[in-house]
């Protein structure tokens, strides 16, 4: 057995108590780099400390096994992607997770991180966080921002209490990230933390697959002895700052106080620090994807996009002052009660939108008249896409132009989408939309066969539509095919 197989802990151990500490891990031989090379540092980086070695363990197996207060889930913006550890979670954690996710609407920016109950687990908190995608021309973006991710997940297991933490691997294959690199960030990420702070006490880093890198990595950052303290010296490259954060000496940003001056006076230029250009890194990692990026919210505030708000302040003051009468008239969009938890049901009827005879610009203005006081709040849709042809079908650039102009908090207040009576085109068409456009608002969009599955999430007397809706209902579902279980409403 390799001293590798040694050092880590395999699955089937479930309890934290259980899991190998690092510090009970036996140190690999050493080669003696004196007589090679001068060292790159003169003095450890990281000494030898036995109170932060039983702080952490590097463990191999199933995190949804581990019976900790915390565990890390990896995932995308919409807190929906399909991994191996990502769909762990889902499945072992039940229902209950998939419908806190939809009913609340929580989204996750890239870096950051939110927090659910474990429900089935056997933890008390899901930390869920979105690690960046890794591109080599942007490498020091994509570093800064997984630093960012583990970062920010030992920050919230430490405001909620938790005594011992799980965290995966954040950096999942699908997202490009070299393997040797995602374990640098996140151990010396995890060093710097605990360091600093007392809480979590138990650090798990949990591997689905080879714990190999992690593993011939570690002793850089947590020596098990002062020789492997000093042995560091030679192989540690990148130190990184005081947080653990990466540095990029080669990548540092000049400000120059008045650019319309040449002088060499030192005094009229300084440089960003490290921390400064990683922070501005991450920001230009985050406007890498600006489909999905934009619609998200931020931890701490920042300026609001002045040009999409400016434009919808002007449309929303045109929507009050216009006549619009020629849209609402067609009664193709209006409210209809609430539904079981209160919120206002929004009622679209596709065969009443008629693409060739309606002024569209209209057609977004009376939208956001008759919208806007209801998206303060939570609210649902409900679309009925009944006996509509393809002279209903709105254009896909229409579309996109409302997406884009639509504030968010139409988006974070959306709570359900509910396509009624849905054809092969517009299950086509939404998958596309929610896909590559609207990823943020995917998990809340439902396809249903039938009018009575509504009732489920709404009384039948807070719901008006038109006759014809029904009568084809009947035709192709009969009578009650559909009973709601209303008990625990």
């Amino acid at each position: 057995m390799t001293v590798l197989e040694c050092s880590v802990m395999r699955a089937p151990a479930s309890v934290a108590t259980g899991v190998q500490r690092w510090s009970q891990t036996t140190p690999a031989p050493l080669t003696d780099y004196a007589a090679r090379a001068k060292p790159l540092h003169a003095s450890p980086v990281f000494p030898y400390d036995e109170h932060i070695n039983q702080r952490l363990a590097i463990w191999q197996g199933d995190i949804s096994t581990l019976e900790v207060d915390a565990i890390t889930n990896t995932t995308d913006e919409t807190l929906t992607e399909c991994n191996s550890v990502s769909e762990r979670i889902m499945q072992v954690a039940g229902p209950d997770l998939k419908e806190e996710i939809i009913t609340r609407g929580l989204e996750c920016r890239t870096g950051e991180v939110v927090v659910t109950s474990g429900f089935a687990l056997s933890c008390r908190h899901i930390i869920h966080t979105v690690s960046p995608k890794y591109v080599d021309k942007y490498h020091t973006a994509a570093e800064s921002s997984l630093h960012n991710c583990y970062k920010n997940v030992l920050h919230r297991a430490r405001e909620l209490g938790a005594r011992s933490l799980a965290l995966c691997t954040i950096a999942s294959p699908r997202k490009n990230f070299p393997p040797d690199l995602s374990a640098h960030t996140a151990l010396r990420t995890v060093r710097r933390y605990l360091e600093l702070n007392q809480y979590p006490q138990l650090v798990i880093i949990c591997c689905t697959s080879e714990a190999g890198p992690l593993l011939a990595l570690a002793p850089l950052y947590f020596p098990r002895d002062a020789r492997e303290a000093d042995a560091a010296r030679w192989r540690l490259k990148d130190a990184g700052g005081p947080e653990g954060q990466p540095c990029h000496h080669d990548r540092r940003i000049r400000i120059i106080h008045n650019p319309h001056s040449h002088t060499d006076n030192a005094e009229d230029e300084t440089s960003l620090d490290d921390e400064t250009a990683a922070e501005a890194a991450a920001a230009f990692a985050r406007a890498c994807s600006p489909d999905t990026q934009l619609l998200l919210p931020a931890a701490q505030p920042r300026p609001p996009l002045r040009y999409d708000t400016d434009q919808y302040e002007r449309l929303l003051r045109r929507a009050r002052s216009e006549d619009l009468s020629e849209v609402s008239g067609i009664g193709c969009l209006y409210q209809s009660g609430v539904d079981r938890l209160g919120r206002p049901v929004v009622v679209f009827i596709g065969k009443w939108f008629p693409i060739t005879e309606i002024d569209l610009d209209k057609a977004l203005l009376y939208l956001i008249k008759l919208l806007d006081p209801i998206v303060r709040g939570d609210y649902v849709i409900a679309y009925f896409h009944t006996l509509a042809s393809s002279n209903n079908h709105p254009p896909f650039s229409w579309l996109k132009e409302v997406y884009t102009v639509l504030p968010y908090k139409y988006k974070k207040n959306l709570k359900a989408f509910y396509i009624v009576h849905p054809t092969f085109w517009t299950k086509m068409m939404t998958w596309w939309f929610t896909t590559f456009m609207a990823p943020a608002i995917k998990a809340k969009v439902h396809t249903l066969p039938g009018v009575e599955y509504l009732y489920s999430v709404m009384a039948r007397d807070q719901l008006e539509v038109p006759a014809f809706v029904t009568e084809y209902d009947m035709t192709i579902n009969g009578l009650h095919y559909f009973q709601p279980d209303t008990s625990n409403t």
